[in-house]
């Protein structure tokens, strides 16, 4: 038995490949195939089954793919529809991988369609749960993303609740429950680092997989709190419902090199994005007027699903020196398949035609400037902005910036933890026309050991959800 998990921390997402006696299976595999078929030719193994423990929201798999390059046969769950051939997988049915044994245990909540899938060893033993977005470590799915006007978040939550507690919760303790995702993921609220557990770890100190949970505690303890999902996530579902484009096509047009000439061409008859995935310094120090930046140092894929529109905006790369597939093949991850080339040595070869770069508007946290009470725009989590945050500061996430109300004729300093995301944020704001903009570099690290006033959450009160804020210099 062979068991591997394949950890994609940009996504916070898990694939898990098994094998058995020459036989393979793949849960939840990414866009891209080619690391699946060198996995199975070292292994010298055939590709058997593709399961997928529900239709995502939060990245394009490539099951279709995959399955036409090794003959696999695709799995859902119980009322999965697609338009692709696939096989509905009825709860309870069993499926035998070499001397192995899977299980397919019908879980809807987090969708109706989700599933899990229990591994029986050599031996016939319950060894590991493939847990889906129905169980992770430190929460379960959300249910909200799956409601519609006949079903609602309410309805979703409890059938989770009945789910895990008629399905889950009676496994053996000592099983290992492998997620399909961790932390940093939106699927979840209280993701662990942990990438798997066993269940009696989860039962000790997973807040939703408490037996002594009644269902009303439950469904108001997973739906307190949650954020309203990314734009792309309901885009994502319907393409890993559909025959999408193929991956290798996509990647063979995203690698055409374009000269300015060329993309300048382009660009004067066509809607053409500009998308700089070098460093955040480096955009910094100079960048192409128009363009925008999501480094390829962060997460970056989630970060173009939430911050880019339309999954079919032409993009053109300007990305640092051999890093051109890295970046194509992470964007068509969160269904972006319309990459039509880069520029290699992009600022080079614009300041050759004679033309100005760009450069942002910095000022370094330790500025006395700052202590004149300016506008500061964090652009953190809510939840880390709760926690403590400078004075005078207004929080718009990230992911939620075009829905802004901010004034073009005030100047805002923007921050964000260390300076990643402020730079993102800025280069966005000024594709909204908004131009007045100062980078406060270092960002909330350096903030907190300079001399601009922070506040930090007072809990005092011994309330864990106190909103009282005092300062702390």
């Amino acid at each position: 038995m062979n068991i591997k998990q394949l950890y994609t921390p940009c996504l916070s997402e898990a694939t898990y490949y098994i094998s058995s006696n020459g036989e393979a299976a793949i849960i939840d595999p990414l866009r891209e195939t080619k690391p699946y078929i060198n996995l199975l030719q070292s292994d010298n193994t055939n590709l058997k089954y593709i399961f997928l423990t529900h239709f995502h929201a939060d990245f394009v798999s490539g099951h279709v793919d995959l399955a036409k390059e090794t003959g696999a046969k695709i799995i859902y769950g119980p009322t999965a529809m697609a338009n692709f051939d696939f096989q509905q997988g009825v709860d309870g049915e069993v499926f035998k991988l070499g001397k192995l044994e899977i299980k397919l245990i019908h879980t809807p909540g987090h969708t109706l369609e989700s599933i899990c899938l229990l591994l029986f060893d050599e031996s016939m033993k319950e060894h590991c749960l493939f847990s889906g977005d129905t169980v992770f470590i430190g929460d379960v799915g959300r249910p909200d993303l799956a409601a519609t006007d006949e079903l609602t978040k309410e309805d979703l939550a409890k059938l989770l609740y009945r789910s895990i507690h008629t399905k889950i919760l009676p496994l053996p303790d000592n099983i290992i429950v492998y997620p399909n995702h961790g932390k940093g993921s939106v699927c979840g609220k209280h993701m662990s680092e942990k990438t798997f557990d066993t269940l009696l770890g989860q039962k000790q100190t997973n807040y939703a997989l408490n037996p002594k949970l009644t269902e009303e505690d439950f469904v108001e303890r997973v739906l307190e709190g949650l954020l309203a999902p990314p734009q792309y996530f309901p885009k994502n579902v319907q393409m890993n419902k559909q025959i999408n484009k193929n991956i290798n096509e996509i990647i063979s047009k995203g690698l055409t090199p374009l000269t300015i000439t060329q993309f300048l061409r382009f660009s004067s008859c066509e809607n053409i994005l500009l998308l700089d995935v070098r460093s955040a310094k480096e955009f910094a120090d100079g960048h192409i007027p128009g363009s925008i930046f999501i480094g390829l140092e962060g997460p970056f894929a989630p970060l173009v699903g939430a911050l880019i529109p339309d999954l079919n905006q032409k993009i053109v790369l300007v990305s640092p020196k051999a890093r051109e597939l890295e970046a194509i093949t992470r964007l068509s991850r969160v269904g972006y398949d319309n990459v039509i080339g880069y520029i290699e040595d992009a600022s080079k070869y614009w300041e050759n035609k004679g033309w100005k770069l760009e450069k942002l508007n910095t000022i370094k946290a330790t500025s006395k400037i700052l202590l004149q009470n300016p506008y500061f725009i964090d652009v953190r989590e809510k939840t880390k902005y709760e926690v403590s945050h400078a004075k005078h500061s207004e929080n718009i996430p990230i992911k939620f910036i075009r829905n802004n109300n901010l004034n073009p004729n005030i100047r805002y300093y923007v921050y964000c933890n260390k300076g990643y995301l402020s730079t993102i944020a800025i280069s966005i704001f000024k594709k909204l026309g908004i131009n007045n903009l100062v980078n406060v570099t270092g960002g909330f690290e350096e903030i907190k050991k300079s001399f601009v006033p922070v506040y930090k959450k007072d809990c005092s009160c011994t309330q864990c959800n106190c909103k009282k804020l005092a300062e702390l210099n």
